[in-house]
């Protein structure tokens, strides 16, 4: 899954972030409306993270939610 799948299917993906990332409320997302920097912004504010650190989190989720999808 890349991110421009998920910008195109941001409704949808809003869940699994929320799965993920329990921290980030419904209104959070809402506002992200799909754009990466605003959401790796998001989740530094909300977890504390170093820029660095939240891009690999991110990397690290797309990764898995890509591999799921290949299982399917």
């Amino acid at each position: 899954m890349n991110w421009e799948q998920i910008e195109g299917q941001w409704k949808s993906a809003k869940g699994r972030f929320r799965e993920q990332w329990g921290k980030l409320t419904d209104s959070d997302l809402d506002k992200i409306s799909g754009k990466k920097d605003q959401f790796l912004g998001k989740l530094q504010e909300r977890y504390g993270l170093k820029k660095e650190a939240a891009e690999k989190e991110l990397g690290r989720f797309l990764e898995n939610w890509k591999d799921e999808a290949k299982k399917h």
